[in-house]
């Protein structure tokens, strides 16, 4: 486990937690995110007990973020008060942030990450949540960790330095995983997208192994907020896809609001629409199914575009 970096304890001295009882501070954190989240995972609560959350979030001051919200500066110097179902600012001009860790959670339970397995992160951001999926998969595992900003690629690549289980990618995460080039490992047993869309990309859906798992928030934009920075959705929800035989099984996870893809997402007026007119209408729950490039049958799909649709049948 990395050790965690030392921050100077300033008026808050006598408060001070030492490393040790940070590590004690983390198990208690990890459980509560997975309480949060109705999660009963034992392997995802070792992984969030042993990633020092602060050793991907810069000095202090810190600042929790919220696309909702103004930003508010965290009091205090030291780590402790990082372990809250916060959400923490990485680049606040972009809106990007180191997002809810219970709602992590309930996504990574999801996505099911297994020991030995090639999980796709996309839009890793500084690396804390590739680093918990390192510790999900395992020595024998590996973890691709894409990453649009070049900026919080090199935070990302500097803090999982120690992890031989993890390669950090500068590069639109619409384009990955990629076919191989050097030890880069394709099909993925899972990926895992950590921003919003208004389509999943084609790579993540034809880039998934037999039984590979996809999870991803779909997502109309809302407006940008005078000083949030970025856009994020204002309708959205996170969605789980698995490759099943020739066809792929779909359903949905729960309400996810993430900051949008600034890479090569589906922008069609129309397509936006109809999306946000599907989200209107509700019924996300009935989805079964993710119909690919194929005809989706009539009157059978919470949303169609012009290439996939949710279907609410079972994949054939």
């Amino acid at each position: 486990m990395p050790a965690s970096p030392s921050f100077p304890t300033g008026n808050d001295a006598p408060l001070a937690f030492s490393p040790a009882e940070l590590a004690v501070v983390r198990r208690a954190f990890a459980r509560q995110m997975l309480a949060i989240a109705g999660v009963d995972n034992a392997a995802i609560a070792a992984a969030f007990a042993a990633v020092p959350r602060e050793a991907f979030l810069g000095p202090p001051p810190w600042t929790a973020a919220s696309p909702y919200a103004g930003p508010q500066v965290l009091a205090g110097t030291n780590p402790v008060v990082l372990y809250q179902d916060l959400v923490i600012a990485l680049d606040p001009a972009r809106g990007v942030n180191n997002g809810s860790p219970s709602l992590h959670a309930r996504l990574l339970e999801a996505l099911g990450p297994r020991p030995g397995e090639h999980v796709v992160h996309i839009g890793a951001g500084a690396g804390y949540y590739s680093a918990i999926l390192a510790e999900l998969v395992g020595p024998a595992g590996r973890v691709t960790a894409v990453e649009f900003d070049a900026a919080l690629a090199a935070r990302a690549r500097a803090a999982l330095g120690n992890r031989d289980n993890v390669r950090v990618v500068h590069a639109d995460g619409s384009r990955w995983p990629q076919a191989p080039a050097d030890d880069i490992q394709t099909p993925a047993d899972g990926i895992y997208v950590n921003f919003a869309v208004t389509r999943p990309a084609e790579r993540w859906i034809e880039g998934l192994a037999p039984g590979g798992r996809l999870v991803f928030p779909l997502g109309v934009p809302g407006p940008r907020q005078p000083g949030l920075g970025g856009r994020h959705a204002e309708r959205g929800a996170a969605l789980r896809i698995e490759r099943r035989g020739t066809g792929y099984a779909a359903r949905a996870i729960g309400a996810a609001y993430f900051v949008c893809a600034e890479g090569g997402d589906e922008t069609d007026p129309d397509h936006l629409m109809r999306l946000r007119a599907a989200f209107d209408a509700g019924g996300l729950e009935r989805v079964r199914s993710l119909i690919w490039k194929r005809p989706a049958p009539p009157g059978r799909s919470w949303f169609a575009g012009t290439d996939w649709a949710l279907g609410e049948d079972e994949p054939r």
